[in-house]
């Protein structure tokens, strides 16, 4: 017999049995996904305990640290997995301002920047009032946690568009301004949609695809089934796939929708939104081009291109790595049902108004008042003070006069990720300069012999540059995942050593593969220090 439990009884139990912390959230996101069974009563939606217990056991939970550890080895510090976290603890307030590949989380960077001691970091290495350097800024992560720990923090990025994201996030904010603009342009783009056609087309399509979906993919019912071998998934979806494009067809014929755009297939906006899309894209743009506040222009030139890359016609599958345009409707595996590619940026572009302003408020809470700044550059070469004096003259004092305490950084991994071209729908639309060839050990460039060498020559290389605004006794943290033992011969390059190294797994990683995978964390100082 059925031993069944409340969502809330069930994440008490689950918390006790895993001696962890398990939310009635997680519970939902089982019943979602088809883990674990739905059973109801009386409209309360309860659990088989049994069948929880079940999951937990033939599940990672529980076990992973052991099976990671005899995969990775046994000096995997688990200590740095951060486990306990929630995804709204690593995506805390601006640093989910926009999606960026490749960012650590800002738990990581607050366990070095702090004043605290355990087992395993048993050294401050920073203070309030230090100056912190991310030679490969990305999105900001290591300024935007300065920031909240009362440090000063100087960010480089090759990429224009990175160091926009970066200067955004630590910005402070007109919110009655920000609001108000908001406000005008959303009315805007809500009366131009209302002159299309597209409103009418996509409401009635969403219509039929609820009704569709309902009937032939019930939720969570369908997932179960399919976790437990009672449909065949590829067969099913292939089927009801078909059957819906004939709506789908109809409903584009009937409301004379122009679904594809002409395309340029060089251009990133030709090719991967549809005509609809297109058109508001280019509204909006409009409208941010007539923003006089630089500060707020700024801001919503993030929100726009947030939206645009959420509206990209891919499949939900493909997000991360787009694969071919998607035009119709689809078999999503993701989600168990028939999806549909987007045909406006409405509900994407107030979703994320709303988001960015609630953001900005919570991480106005924690800001102090200490100066952070992201240099568009190359670290190999940038004159820090230099270029800092005409972009932000308070830090570029505070850095002749006490200097940089030291790095805080992630490298980019040799041949895993082509940063601008991550980004290309915003530099098309923006006009950035795109400087691909200056970025180390791009995708586009391989893991061969060639680029290998190339790489270690490129991060000594910023070490070597950088070093010269250090103070002495300085400290330097990179992560990195270095499966070709590279670090090593870098550090030598750059005349310093590896003091130690933290090896941690990583847990939450947006790739499908999401087999054990570490990365560590080498903590370098001059040699003879």
């Amino acid at each position: 017999m059925a031993d069944l439990l409340t969502i809330l009884q069930a994440s008490q139990w689950a918390s006790n049995y895993l001696k962890k912390n398990i939310k009635p959230s997680n519970i939902s996101y089982l019943i979602q996904y088809g883990r674990i069974k739905k059973y109801s009563d009386n409209g309360a939606t309860l659990v088989d305990k049994n069948e929880l217990l079940k999951y937990y056991k033939t599940s990672n939970a529980g076990k992973r640290e052991v099976d990671w550890k005899k995969k990775l080895g046994k000096d995997l510090n688990w200590h740095l997995s951060f486990d306990y976290l929630r995804e709204a603890d690593t995506t805390k307030h601006v640093h989910r301002l926009h999606p960026y590949k490749g960012k650590f989380i800002p738990q990581l960077v607050e366990y070095f920047l702090n004043n605290k001691t355990d087992e395993y970091k048993q050294d401050v290495y920073f203070k309030e009032g230090d100056i912190i350097l991310d030679p490969f800024c990305g999105s900001g992560t290591t300024l935007v946690q300065a920031n909240e720990m009362n440090i000063h923090a100087v960010g480089i990025d090759i990429s224009s568009f990175n160091s926009l994201i970066s200067n955004t996030k630590i910005q402070k904010v007109d919110y009655s301004n920000l609001y108000q603009t908001l406000k005008t342009i959303t009315e805007r783009l809500k009366n131009f949609i209302g002159e299309q056609k597209n409103l009418v087309f996509e409401n009635q399509l969403i219509n039929e695809l609820n009704k569709f979906n309902n009937r032939y993919f019930p939720s969570p019912e369908f997932k179960y089934k399919i976790r437990n071998g009672q449909i065949n998934e590829k067969e099913y979806g292939f089927e009801k796939d078909n059957d819906f494009k004939a709506i789908f067809n109809k409903l584009v014929k009937q409301h004379q929708i122009k679904v594809i755009q002409e395309q340029n297939k060089n251009k990133f906006l030709d090719k991967w939104f549809l005509h609809p899309v297109r058109q508001e894209i280019d509204f909006l743009f409009d409208q941010v081009r007539q923003i006089k506040d630089i500060r707020i222009k700024k801001i919503i030139s993030i929100i726009l291109s947030r939206t645009i890359r959420s509206c990209r016609s891919t499949t939900h599958a493909d997000l991360a790595t787009l694969k071919e345009p998607v035009t119709t409707t689809y078999y999503c595996k993701k989600h168990g049902k028939i999806c549909k590619p987007l045909f406006s940026t409405l509900n994407w572009w107030e979703r994320y108004c709303q988001d960015t302003i609630k953001r900005f408020a919570t991480f106005e809470k924690l800001r102090t008042n200490t100066y952070q700044y992201c240099l568009t550059g190359d670290s190999r070469t940038i004159n820090i003070i230099e270029v800092m004096e005409n972009k932000k003259p308070e830090l570029a004092e505070l850095v002749k006069k006490q200097r940089i305490k030291g790095i805080f950084s992630s490298p980019p991994y040799v041949g895993l990720i082509d940063y601008h071209e991550q980004h290309a729908y915003a530099y098309e639309l923006f006009g950035f300069e795109r400087q691909d060839e200056l970025e180390i050990g791009p995708l586009f460039k391989g893991k061969g012999k060639e680029a290998r060498e190339s790489y270690i020559e490129g991060i000594a290389a910023v070490l070597n540059n950088c070093k010269q605004f250090l103070a002495e006794d300085y400290d330097i943290f990179l992560v990195a995942n270095d499966k070709f033992n590279m670090y090593p011969t870098i550090a030598k390059k750059a005349n310093m050593k590896i003091v130690n190294q933290y090896k941690r797994p990583v847990l939450n990683r947006t790739e499908k593969d999401k087999g054990a995978y570490s990365e560590t964390i080498f903590h370098l100082k001059e040699i003879g220090i």
